[in-house]
């Protein structure tokens, strides 16, 4: 089946995963409140989406996205909503039951963000097989979407028993493959998911990692996808000064490892410019997390992403 070249969006929707990790504090109720509030300031910025990730047994505080989207979803009306979780670390009954519920108490869309997880120090925590995270991965994902539809399964990897459960989701939940390397890629393509980029790549990158997917759907003989997705490490700043500041911090800490120029750092008409670009070369969703240590200053660049947001809907 021959896809279609990639149509121009130009104008993506624009998200956030909320920062679940904090360093050390005194009491862990404030690192809490900072996430509702950061959840608080999306919304009333009207922006496209809220997500949390997911990450486990970690020596300073990572707060569960599970109970903590239940949470923040008594507050969330915009259109899209979802949890990443590393599936390999998860039962698949116990994500789809949780998933199904946490869809229950939203009308928004609910998305998984799917990712087969890396280092052997969280799956040693749990108990994972660290080496069977390929296989356990893709079947848990067969396992959701059967479950979610109704099925009853059985599947000797994970040790499920006619398992089935109840309540299904109203409407389907989608599902985005976070993938860079080709394999992953073209494990994205053949099971007909979208895709999730990371945030670590740069444009040319970006353009690489895009191609060999539309590849890989080409030779999969699965339809173009209607949706695409790149996560964005952000800070939209009051002025140029204010994010020269910024920039010039991260790089002499060497922000996560993340090349500086895959960071999106600057005022609201460059910030624009930079996301109107990603949507030129097809992505439909990026998800934003932001660079800011400091509370107040992270909340301030949330509110000016929704200034991001409007600039797009004037046209």
């Amino acid at each position: 089946m021959k896809n279609a070249a990639p149509q121009k969006v130009t104008t993506p929707n624009i998200g956030i995963s909320v920062r679940s990790s904090y360093g050390p504090m005194t009491d862990p109720r404030v690192g809490a409140q900072h996430i509702i509030d950061r959840a608080a300031a999306a919304e009333a910025s009207n922006l496209d989406s809220l997500f949390l990730g997911d990450h486990h047994a970690t020596p300073t505080p990572y707060y569960q996205n599970i109970p903590m989207m239940g949470r923040l979803l008594a507050n969330w009306s915009g259109p899209k909503c979802g949890v990443l979780l590393l599936l390999p670390l998860w039962h698949p009954v116990l994500v789809a039951e949780m998933l199904s519920t946490l869809a229950s108490l939203t009308s928004s869309t609910f998305v998984l963000q799917a990712g087969i997880g890396y280092g052997e120090k969280q799956f040693s925590a749990l108990s994972a097989d660290y080496e069977q995270r390929g296989e356990r991965f893709e079947q848990s994902l067969n396992i959701l979407h059967a479950l979610w539809s109704g099925e009853t399964i059985s599947n000797p990897l994970w040790e499920i028993e006619r398992a089935v459960i109840s309540p299904t989701p109203s409407e389907p939940i989608a599902t985005w493959i976070g993938a860079t390397a080709p394999i992953a890629l073209k494990r994205v393509a053949r099971m007909g998911h979208s895709w999730l980029a990371d945030p670590g790549l740069t444009k040319p990158n970006l353009l690489k990692k895009r191609d060999l997917y539309l590849a890989a759907c080409e030779a999969e003989g699965t339809e173009y996808p209607s949706q695409m997705a790149v996560r964005r490490d952000v800070h939209v700043a009051d002025s140029d000064k204010e994010a020269a500041a910024v920039r010039a911090e991260l790089e002499a800490k060497q922000y996560r490892g993340i090349d500086p120029d895959a960071l999106v750092i600057g005022t609201v008409g460059q910030v624009e410019a930079h996301f109107r670009d990603l949507g030129e070369i097809g992505f439909t969703d990026i998800i934003t997390r932001h660079l800011h240590p400091d509370q107040a200053s992270a909340i301030r660049s949330i509110e000016r992403l929704g200034h991001v947001r409007e600039r797009f809907n004037a046209g």
